[in-house]
């Protein structure tokens, strides 16, 4: 097996896990941290089967991802996020070039905003009692998703 293809089935495994941590925090407002750990843990597959060196790419990749935990964990500490989300998105950002990340950042946020805008549409219509829990695992989803589908697309630009 070549390098491009086990770099291929990575980055097929991650879109899989990234759906599956989607479906189970839908269904249990949870991200397990085996799911977080899978996705960080296969990062430096990643970053030997891509070819990355460890400067300037991988050691950018790790600055980003760290600096995204900082920042997500103020969202934490406010009460606006869970501790898996921020994991799952620390994680991801690992895989992403920092302008990759940016855009993950972007997309998710977007995604987060129209899945709050639905969820208390929602709830309200239902007149339910209570603050409404938000699945931030399925924004953080589309966002890396939305990266990883961007890899293949560009290719026929």
């Amino acid at each position: 097996m070549t390098n491009a293809a086990f770099t291929e089935i990575l980055l097929g495994l991650l879109a899989l896990i990234l759906v599956v941590a989607a479906i189970i925090d839908v269904r249990t407002f949870t991200i397990s941290n085996r799911l977080n750990l899978a996705v960080a843990s296969m990062a430096p597959l990643y970053w030997w089967s891509a070819g990355l060196p460890l400067w300037p790419d991988i050691g950018q990749q790790v600055i980003v991802a760290v600096a995204v935990f900082v920042l997500l964990a103020g969202a934490f500490y406010a009460g606006m996020m869970g501790g898996g989300d921020v994991k799952l998105a620390a994680a991801l950002a690992l895989w992403f070039s920092p302008m990759s990340s940016v855009r993950f950042l972007i997309f998710m946020s977007i995604a987060g905003g129209l899945l709050t805008l639905v969820i208390v549409m929602i709830h309200r219509i239902k007149k339910k009692t209570g603050k409404p829990e938000v699945p931030y695992g399925v924004a953080i989803a589309v966002g890396g998703l939305a990266i990883l589908i961007q890899r293949f697309l560009n290719q026929f630009a």
